[in-house]
């Protein structure tokens, strides 16, 4: 039977952050714990001998306590470093959400931001919100999507991730509910083996307001991590997915592992792993990556 191990990431994690979590795990009845140092001064795993899941939302309930560090708690394994990353595009592998930024072309950010707000926390059908914004855009040049992708930027951490996880064999997804302009050049610069996501219709150098179907939704994203765990030869145990708003639930509760990223509320009841305190290189500690593993 595995282990648990107890990762925990921070930018002052010292010995007396440590010796709290030891006395909040063995609160729990814990035993026969041990200390591994993935990253002096910002991530450690905690080793305990049993696994049982009553255990971790017992131990992840403890480290509440600890105050602004990001907890994972979960089995050791062989599957604990994954051989495939799906991950969300905006507000996750970039900053902006870049249907937003575009409509910031149109002085209309402020009445779409709330509509992509709104579908984030799964208020209203993504499917249907995507078209609504994307109408309110009909007219608007083509110019201003090559605007927008100048001005991406990288979430904390990204390019980090993705260079060490190919470093170390694995595949690499980006999956988004966004436009696959945006995608193919978040891929291209960050180094993701594929990516998917929805098509603008052009006419003239200009949106007509449509978007291409089918549209790359949430049931899309959930089957894109079978289809691309297939494509690559992987188990959904060796999966890790990677997201921030409720159209990425199925598909990080589909992954062996699913991660919120800032996620909204819906996202925060959908999985226990979550970045909350930290960056994008949490997403290695959790999978036991050392300092000395992760690219420069």
């Amino acid at each position: 039977m595995s282990g648990t191990v107890i990762t925990i990431v921070g930018n002052t994690l010292d010995s007396a952050v440590e010796k709290r979590a030891l006395q909040l795990i063995r609160g729990t009845g814990a035993d026969g714990l041990w200390v591994e140092t993935l990253h002096p001064g910002h991530a450690i795993d905690i080793l305990v001998k049993a696994y049982k899941p009553g255990l971790t939302t017992l131990i992840r309930q403890q480290l509440v306590a600890l105050g602004a560090f990001d907890v994972f708690v979960q089995p050791s394994d062989s599957d604990r470093k994954k051989k495939l990353l799906i991950a969300d595009m905006d507000a996750t592998m970039i900053q902006q959400e870049t249907l937003d930024e575009l409509a910031g072309h149109f002085n209309l950010k402020d009445k779409i931001a709330p509509i992509t707000e709104q579908a984030m926390r799964g208020e209203i059908d993504f499917g249907a919100s995507l078209r609504m914004r994307v109408q309110l855009l009909k007219g608007l040049p083509q110019a201003a999507l090559f605007e927008t992708l100048k001005s991406i930027r990288y979430s904390p951490g990204a390019d980090i991730l993705i260079r060490t996880m190919n470093r170390q064999g694995a595949k690499s997804v980006l999956v988004s509910g966004g436009f696959d302009l945006f995608t193919n050049h978040v891929a291209a610069t960050l180094g993701f083996h594929k990516n998917f996501g929805n098509r603008l219709i052009v006419a003239e150098h200009k949106l007509t307001g449509e978007v291409a179907s089918p549209i790359l939704d949430k049931y899309v994203k959930e089957r894109l991590v079978v289809e691309q765990a297939q494509a690559f030869d992987c188990t959904l145990a060796q999966v890790i997915a990677i997201g921030d708003g409720a159209n990425d639930i199925p598909m990080l509760k589909k992954a062996g592992i699913g991660v919120g990223y800032f996620g909204k509320p819906s996202v925060l009841e959908a999985t226990p792993h979550q970045i909350r305190h930290t960056d994008l290189k949490s997403v290695l500690y959790m999978q036991g990556y050392r300092q000395d593993e992760i690219a420069a």
